[in-house]
């Protein structure tokens, strides 16, 4: 089994697919990965490409190229006929399903999505409703129920083969979140709140550095790098808080989550969301989370009695993510009760439950119709 991104960028997909895939490969399973390009910017990609197969060595730029990586495509499915390929991200969604059909092969395809299609191109998006119609499409996974809501306008025959399964950290990020939680005995530093991402469009952060410009004696540490850091260092300094605003970059995993551990709480207020890792990851930490008040984050937030388990902010209510910052750092109850709540949904989400679900899908999943 196989399984596929449309590029090689780092981020949460990249990790999620990895680790499914090793956790597969470590119950006996024959796993491999690929994308069809990498990213734009080399410098982004970091990847193993022992690990990951690159089907082409740049993102199509004209018709001609993208039948030419459309063809390469159909050439290795052939060459290496895998039993199923679970793939991910637009492109791959569309094109995948279509070179399994062209190459003759019985391989079940698995789409997924980890975004709301409205953060989706438009043509992409039509064209998954139709490539996901195909007799070679067995399933097509959502990250979160809030993301499947977001399918609503495929077809009957499209929706027939939805299912949720949520992510999950990988088995050895447990571990070590586990211990941290343990050796560190609770110790926080009450006046920080902790970001983890990417620093891009979707993470809002304008939002949050308004926020603490009205929060006095709060400080925020965003852990991650991206494309929008200047534009947020300009704001920083236009806001006033340079003094009150870290920008401590990309680091190791153990190093991220060691200072993660040690703030007060983690906000993240996106204008979209999958199913966020950082969240999942800051839950399981204990930290009380704040986060947007769109589907895909209240479902996130949410214990499976539907109990609250976090703070939601509607986008744009910088005064109210304000208050509730200064709420959590100054009311010791109030942040205990939320750093309990956070541990009761990072338990309910396993990676040992998330592997056991894609390996029942893949293994036993029956053969398309």
């Amino acid at each position: 089994m196989l399984f596929c991104m449309t590029h090689s960028a780092a981020g949460g997909l990249r990790e999620i697919w990895s680790d499914v895939a090793e956790g597969l490969a470590a119950r006996g399973h024959r796993v491999g990965r690929f994308v069809l390009y990498p990213p734009a910017d080399p410098a982004s990609e970091g990847i193993d490409r022992k690990a990951w197969h690159h089907i082409a060595e740049s993102a199509p730029r004209s018709p001609l190229s993208a039948l030419r990586l459309l063809y390469r495509l159909i050439v290795y499915l052939r060459r290496v006929r895998p039993a199923a390929v679970v793939t991910a991200m637009p492109a791959a969604n569309v094109l995948v399903p279509l070179a399994v059909r062209l190459a003759g092969s019985s391989t079940r395809v698995f789409l997924s999505h980890h975004s709301p299609t409205h953060s989706h191109n438009r043509l992409l998006d039509r064209l998954d409703g139709w490539t996901g119609c195909l007799r070679c499409v067995a399933g097509v996974i959502s990250v979160s129920d809030a993301v499947a809501a977001t399918l609503a306008h495929k077809s009957a025959c499209y929706r027939t083969k939805c299912r949720t399964i949520h992510n999950a950290l990988p088995e050895l990020i447990e571990r070590l979140i586990d211990d941290r939680r343990d050796e560190a005995g609770g110790a926080r530093e009450p006046r920080r709140v902790v970001a983890l991402g990417r620093l891009s469009y979707q993470k809002n952060y304008p939002m949050l550095l308004a926020a603490v410009a009205r929060a006095p004696g709060i400080v925020l540490e965003i852990i991650g790098g991206g494309e929008d850091e200047a534009e947020l260092r300009a704001q920083v300094d236009e806001l006033g808080i340079v003094d009150r605003v870290i920008f401590a970059g990309v680091m190791p995993r153990a190093a991220a989550l060691e200072r993660a551990g040690a703030g007060a709480m983690f906000v993240q207020v996106s204008r979209y969301e999958g199913h966020s890792l950082a969240l999942i990851e800051a839950a399981r930490l204990g930290l009380p989370l704040i986060v947007s008040d769109i589907p895909e984050q209240v479902e996130a937030i949410t214990a499976a009695d539907g109990t609250r388990c976090g703070i939601a902010v509607p986008l744009g209510d910088v005064d109210g993510l304000a208050r509730q910052i200064i709420h959590l750092a100054e009311d010791p109850a109030a942040a205990a009760h939320f750093s309990a709540a956070a541990r009761r949904i990072a338990a309910e989400r396993s990676n040992r439950q998330m592997i056991d679900i894609y390996e029942q899908m893949l293994v036993g999943g029956a053969q398309p119709r």
